[in-house]
């Protein structure tokens, strides 16, 4: 406090206008040496327009954030809307491609079943021409076992009647 009487003193015995300036800007010169910041301390006035200023610029990009979340709501839809439209559209062909495939196999099925049988016909006569054929071959192997017992048996029931006569004969 002593320097603002000091300040006051100088300028009350200051004896002309000259004088009194000088003291003046001395003390100017003696404030700003003592604070250096001060010419860049913000007043009140200054807070108060930086403030404003800072909400006005607060509104601005909460507006613009409302846009923005806005055009992406408006964007998801269009893409549900999309992807559900492109999910039908798959189903769809899918439901068309599973048809087809179930025509594709029953025709294959039917094609299998019908060479299938074809083939089971076709066996079936091989196997029945087999079956004539090892009859053939088997009468014909039983007719020359027959022929060939009967070379045998008769001689020997004539060897067996010839013995037995004769021992009778001894007898």
């Amino acid at each position: 406090m002593s320097s603002v009487i000091a300040l006051y003193e100088a300028l009350a015995s200051a004896p002309d206008e000259k004088t009194r300036a000088k003291v003046i800007a001395e003390a100017f010169e003696r404030l700003e040496e003592r604070y250096p910041h001060l010419p860049d301390l913000a007043t009140q006035g200054h807070v108060r327009e930086s403030e404003l200023r800072l909400q006005k610029e607060i509104e601005q990009v909460r507006a613009g954030l409302r846009e923005t979340e806005l055009r992406i709501k408006k964007d998801i839809e269009q893409l549900r809307g999309e992807v559900k439209t492109d999910i039908e559209q798959l189903r769809g062909e899918v439901k068309t491609d599973i048809e087809q495939l179930r025509g594709e196999v029953k025709t294959d099925i039917e094609q299998l079943r019908g060479e299938v049988k074809t083939d089971i016909e076709q066996l079936r006569g091989e196997v029945k021409t087999d079956i004539e054929q090892l009859r053939g071959e088997l009468k014909t192997d039983i007719e020359r076992v027959k022929t060939d017992l009967l070379k045998w048996i008769v001689p020997l029931m004539f060897a067996q009647v010839a013995a037995i006569a004769a021992l009778v004969k001894l007898l």
